[in-house]
């Protein structure tokens, strides 16, 4: 499904992708996953998608956010709103899908290959459009997870679907090795 003289961009719904991964067992080692897509065709770009909380002195996302920044990959970020729901508990809401459909509508006509890094059926209507522009769409979720989480219709809207446990092997962080002190020491 990928050639060489593609011209890829990656469009990746970073909450999605983390939960998707997370709901696998492993966690995604950027650099890795921008070399195996480098190696599948010409990288344009390689976007990522989060919500920050901007009034926390730390966010456990922040590191990432600045390594990807510092290692190639266009980050798109926007603050995070905070509010109380009907049950009195804190909810985080930080949709980014309106700034990830910009960008690809944007950069289709420079495109041949875009790969979507999210299950949420809500991109059915963006992968239709990008496809009338002669664009190739890859959608990279999983089914493996219960519940699966890419959306049934936009498995079937894609171009290709390619199942993120699969990338495991290629894409995944190493585990870290626990060491326990050695009480003899």
């Amino acid at each position: 499904m990928f050639y060489k003289d593609d011209r890829l961009a990656l469009f990746i719904d970073g909450s999605n992708l983390y939960a998707a991964a997370k709901s696998l067992g492993f966690d995604i080692d950027y650099k890795l996953l921008r070399q195996e897509f480098e190696r599948r065709g010409k990288l344009i770009r390689a976007y990522y998608y989060t919500a920050l909380l901007e009034n926390e002195d730390y966010s456990p996302i922040r590191p990432l956010v600045d390594w990807l920044h510092y290692n190639g990959f266009s980050m798109v970020t926007k603050p995070a709103r905070e509010y109380t729901d009907a049950l009195g508990r804190r909810k985080v809401k930080g949709n980014m899908d309106v700034e990830l459909v910009v960008n690809a509508m944007e950069l289709a006509p420079r495109l041949d290959h875009a790969v979507l890094f999210s299950g949420d059926g809500d991109f059915r209507p963006l992968v239709e459009s990008l496809q009338r522009q002669g664009v190739r769409v890859s959608v990279v979720s999983t089914m493996r997870s219960q519940p699966p989480m890419i959306a049934d219709e936009l498995r079937r809207q894609a171009d290709n679907f390619i199942e993120l446990d699969a990338l495991r092997e290629v894409i995944g962080r190493p585990p870290r090795e626990v060491t326990t002190p050695n009480p003899e020491a």
